[in-house]
């Protein structure tokens, strides 16, 4: 589970004990930190943390941004769903939409 530092004690909160935790440290308990091999490690992990859920919250802004998918109005489960997945989809062309473009042939 990736999360950023808001989350943290959330390992403590849930009683599922098979998940594994990558909670995001606090700004400043790495900036109090002397410089060193250890704050500098330190950092790098951070910055792995922060890619992995940048790209996982990629599609979330997609959705919210390009195709104001914002407030979500209750139609019923299914239609929620099927809404929510033809988002996704529509995300995944619009982010790809260069690649494919680059792709097509010339006059399509």
């Amino acid at each position: 589970m990736h999360a950023d530092a808001g989350y943290i004690g959330a390992s403590k909160r849930v009683p599922n004990k098979r998940l594994v935790w990558s909670i995001a440290t606090k700004r400043g308990v790495i900036k109090a930190m002397g410089p060193g091999r250890y704050k500098r490690a330190l950092e790098t992990l951070e910055r792995l943390k922060s890619q992995v859920r940048a790209w996982v919250e990629h599609p979330f802004r997609v959705i919210k941004r390009q195709f104001g998918y914002v407030k979500v109005r209750y139609k019923g489960l299914a239609k929620n769903t099927a809404q929510v997945i033809t988002l996704f989809a529509l995300s995944n062309l619009w982010m790809a939409r260069r690649r494919l473009i680059a792709t097509a042939p010339p006059g399509a």
